[in-house]
């Protein structure tokens, strides 16, 4: 049983505030650029991309070939009809993110490619920092205010339980600069990024929460410029629908040359 972690109404009604107030994007773009470097990078022609996003507009501007599917639990994808998949920013707000990949390597060609971006590892911690400590010195107790986040080190599983092939993991740490923790939480919202989880308070928080978390933000993570930093983690998950051309693994014991040899070095017994 899948555990319901995104509230998806409130989610949908964030995107939709952001998109008629102007959006801030510039994680998109950035995610956007880095990806055009790596599809660069591939020595292949896609012919049949597709791009799974909430934020339609600007991976349709940058690649205009490409199907725009909706991020949604059931994806509106044909088996094998796409020899490229992106998933754009989305998968972290994804009750199933297995099931997402699943459905994406579904969808692939044979030796079709998939690139995700995500949100994840480091991501807002200073603010998560900053308003745990603020909660709890004020009220006494803790709430869900942002989403957990992906590392690295686990999204790489996931790649491989959904069947890809060569699966890469990494990630490329990005550092914004606001005025304070108030103009922060103004992008996050102009993101559609805000507090969507289930479990999240539905009253209001004490303005002296926000009014300590904002002193802890500027005391323990200022620039020392009278502005604080926020970090955006973009972790890039890449694997391939398998096929028989792609590079294999050596069955075990298949070795014909010692490790301390290639090593030039003298191998010694564990016992000694």
């Amino acid at each position: 049983m899948t555990v319901q972690m995104t509230d998806r109404a409130a989610l949908l009604r964030q995107r939709t505030r952001a998109a008629a107030a102007g959006p801030a994007l510039f994680l998109h773009e950035a995610a956007i650029d880095e990806m055009q470097d790596r599809i660069s990078m591939v020595n292949k022609a896609f012919t049949a991309p597709a791009i799974i996003t909430g934020w339609p507009a600007p991976w349709r501007d940058a690649f205009p070939d490409a199907t725009i599917i909706p991020d949604d639990a059931t994806l509106e994808l044909e088996p094998e009809a796409h020899d490229l998949i992106i998933h754009a920013m989305a998968l972290h707000w994804s009750d199933d993110p297995v099931g997402q990949l699943i459905q994406a390597r579904r969808a692939l060609k044979p030796d079709g490619l998939f690139l995700g971006v995500m949100s994840g590892g480091t991501t807002l911690n200073q603010l998560r920092a900053s308003l745990a400590q603020a909660e709890s010195e004020v009220t006494g107790g803790l709430s869900p205010r942002i989403a957990p986040t992906g590392e690295v080190r686990d999204l790489g599983g996931l790649l491989q339980r959904a069947g890809l092939a060569l699966p890469v993991v990494d990630s490329v740490p990005l550092t914004a600069s606001y005025a304070d923790m108030a103009a922060l939480m103004h992008d996050l919202r102009a993101m559609g990024e805000g507090n969507a989880m289930q479990a999240r308070p539905r009253h209001f928080t004490r303005r002296a929460v926000f009014d300590r978390a904002a002193e802890i933000y500027a005391s323990a993570f200022g620039d020392g410029a009278g502005r604080i930093n926020a970090t955006y983690d973009l972790i890039f998950l890449t694997g391939w629908a398998p096929h028989a051309s792609q590079q294999q693994p050596l069955r075990p014991g298949s070795a014909t040359t010692r490790l301390a040899d290639a090593l030039n070095t003298k191998e010694t017994p564990l016992g000694d």
